[in-house]
């Protein structure tokens, strides 16, 4: 580009006149300030487009971070609500279940302790209570009573001389003194005076031992109980090969004879308390075990309990019944049935986490009841359990926990 060249009038330091300066300088000077002005200019019309993007970045953010919220909402909202429970830990009682034979705790066999005989009557039956001593059936003792009155006639036969032998010496002590009997002569009445007495303490043995025979004849209880079995009748011959007679529980206490596995057994202290329900009754009856056996069926790999029971008619001898023994206690967290699944990995539980997702938590249970299922492992107690519907979840799920409602 070409520029005309002009020239300004200025004034002369000689002469006082205008002269005129280089019109390119003045065009210079014009274009700098423009150029000035420019910059300025897009410097500030950057800034306010920096503003502006920059204010609609945030917006563009602040929406983005609105609708992940807004998704996160939705997808709570569409989320499966799911009651959840925090065990805590309870006294767990550790129940031993275990089956056996009742039976009296001390049984009596009674037989014959006599001679034996033929029976008269039997004065009992089988479910009655008898005193100690009671005669429970007398043998016919015809031979034995005419026996007895013969000894009792030989001991007054006895004593009679006795007395005899007793006068004679005493009218020899009075004759000796005047010399008429010599004191050899008192010596041998003094000797026939004790053979009476003697005769008199045989006959006298005898006839108790006649009469202990016939006594023995009666069969009598031992001791106060109840009458389990009867083995005899009227008219039937007895002796002392007959075998029992007689079965009599010892104060009619009983017991369950409970087989219990050898590991149970020997975490189970005497003393343990039982409920024991005899098979086709829904009644139960509390006990105590009073004895474990000392050994162990090698072929079983078992060993007996003894639980002690009070009588009671619903309970038979014999019969077949099952027990629950309380072993001590623990404590542990208790969880309804529901809450509880297993699968081929084993026993699990779902929880809740606190993003609200489930997580699957494998478990070992312990004492089942009807209370619930105590958990030996896995749970602190603490933690939000699914308390049901856990089959209808997967872990990672996300949920809305709820408590239970309370009554």
């Amino acid at each position: 580009m070409n520029f005309e060249t002009r020239s300004f009038p200025v004034e002369t330091a000689d002469a006082g006149e205008p002269r005129w300066a280089d019109e390119a300088q003045a065009s210079e000077t014009r274009r700098r300030w423009i150029a000035l002005v420019a910059v300025i200019g897009l410097i500030i019309a950057g800034y306010f487009a920096w503003s502006a993007f920059s204010g609609s970045d945030g917006d563009t953010k602040a929406a983005t971070a609105g609708e992940a919220g807004k998704a996160n909402a939705a997808a709570k909202g569409s989320a499966p609500t799911v009651t959840v429970i925090s065990p805590g830990r309870s006294t767990v009682e550790r129940v031993i279940s275990a089956t056996g034979t009742l039976a009296a705790r001390r049984e009596m066999p009674i037989g014959v302790a006599g001679e034996g005989g033929q029976v008269v009557r039997v004065l009992v039956e089988p479910g009655q209570w008898v005193r100690a001593g009671q005669i429970l059936a007398t043998v016919d003792r015809q031979v034995q009573s005419q026996q007895i009155e013969q000894l009792a006639a030989q001991v007054r036969v006895a004593e009679a001389d006795a007395r005899l032998t007793q006068s004679e010496l005493d009218r020899a002590q009075a004759l000796v003194e005047r010399g008429f009997i010599s004191r050899a002569d008192i010596e041998r009445r003094t000797a026939q005076r004790d053979a009476a007495a003697a005769r008199v303490r045989v006959a006298q043995a005898s006839l108790a031992e006649a009469r202990a025979r016939t006594g023995r004849l009666d069969i009598r209880s031992p001791a106060a109980g109840l009458v389990l079995t009867r083995a005899v009748e009227p008219g039937q011959v007895i002796s002392a090969g007959s075998g029992v007679l007689f079965r009599v529980a010892s104060g009619g206490e009983l017991e369950l004879r409970a087989e219990v596995s050898e590991t149970d057994l020997i975490a189970l202290p005497v003393g343990s308390r039982a409920s024991v329900t005899p098979v086709g009754s829904d009644r139960s009856f509390a006990g105590q075990v009073w004895q474990t056996s000392p050994t162990i069926d090698p072929q079983s790999r078992q060993g007996v309990a003894r639980i002690s029971l009070a009588y009671d008619r619903a309970l038979r001898p014999g019969g077949f019944a099952e027990a629950r023994i309380t072993a001590g206690s623990t404590q542990a967290p208790v969880l309804p049935q529901s809450a509880v699944l297993s699968d081929d990995n084993g026993s699990f539980v779902f929880i809740v986490d606190a993003e609200d997702k489930v997580v699957r938590r494998p478990i070992t249970i312990g004492t089942v009841s009807d209370t619930g299922i105590s958990i030996a492992s896995g749970l602190t107690g603490n933690e939000r359990v699914v308390q049901s519907a856990g089959a209808f979840l997967s872990e990672g799920q996300t949920v809305r926990p709820v408590r239970p409602a309370r009554n």
